[in-house]
């Protein structure tokens, strides 16, 4: 089931290192004494980056998916004007990360001890623990018109030989900072179709599908509270549209599976 509880908001103490991708993360340690990857609000890709990640975040939680502990996370000034690497580039420029309310996705562990893969080998990707909910998180991603590809991180829980999958980067559900739903069938797809093996037919998906038709309007607005407004520029009715048109899409996401199914990619190779 992932972490399921919601981290409080903590503050940040240490910038530890730059992360990888678009929206130019950061991995802080906070005074919870927990690391967070941080995005910040002036991030290259869009604020509403941050609204995306947690509330998308929540719901996977909703749907029984594994994801990480969310949170909002404080970054004051002081640590910005003392950390040099606290800089978002601009093209041929860089200003400093924006002080204030950012996103935080906890990291499973202690990153000196801990060993995160982005990536693995078909062999050990082929005997993760938990593969099947790579069906489920496609059933939340083309829901939520996760216009990215699946992104997801492995490692070893301790005393265990197996990796555990766990999925990260929501940033770009809702079509990242438009909000709107522009479906197409290879959308939200991993890269790696090996992953949708135990996808046997439709039905393969319905744990998932029964779990979609709990999550009513109160529990989307339920999830939706505490987004900080400043992440979706104080403009509440957009949000509001936005999870009216999620909760109508429901509907939907048979025919937008089905429509995955019979894309040129074939993506479920043992479909019968």
């Amino acid at each position: 089931m992932g972490w399921l509880a919601y981290a409080p908001m903590p503050l940040a103490i240490e910038h530890v290192r730059r992360m990888r991708g678009g929206a130019q993360a950061h991995l802080m340690r906070c005074e919870d004494q927990s690391y967070y990857v941080v995005k910040f609000q002036n991030n290259p890709q869009h604020p509403r980056i941050l609204a995306n990640e947690l509330l998308g975040t929540r719901l996977a939680v909703r749907l029984g998916l594994p994801a990480p502990v969310v949170s909002v996370v404080e970054v004051r000034e002081d640590l910005i004007a003392s950390t040099e690497d606290l800089v978002i580039q601009l093209g041929r420029g860089r200003a400093p990360c924006k002080p204030g309310l950012q996103f935080g996705s906890q990291y499973p562990g202690d990153p000196a001890a801990l060993v995160v893969h982005d990536f693995l080998p078909e062999g050990p990707l082929a005997e993760v623990e938990n593969l099947h909910d790579f069906a489920g998180m496609l059933v939340f991603d083309k829901w939520t018109c996760n216009t990215n590809g699946r992104q997801a991180i492995y490692f070893r829980p301790p005393g265990r030989e197996r990796y555990r999958a766990v999925m990260i980067d929501q940033g770009f559900c809702f079509n990242a900072g438009d909000w709107d739903f522009p479906d197409a069938p290879l959308r939200g797809l991993y890269s790696r179709h090996l992953v949708y093996d135990s996808v046997r037919g439709i039905e393969s998906f319905e744990p998932w599908l029964d779990r979609l038709l709990r999550i009513t309007p109160e529990v989307l607005d339920e999830l939706a509270a505490g987004i900080p407004p400043e992440w979706y520029n104080f403009e509440p009715g957009d949000l509001f549209r936005m999870l009216e048109h999620l909760d109508r899409r429901r509907a939907r996401v048979r025919e937008l599976l089905l429509d995955a199914k019979n894309s040129i990619r074939q993506p479920f190779r043992k479909w019968t």
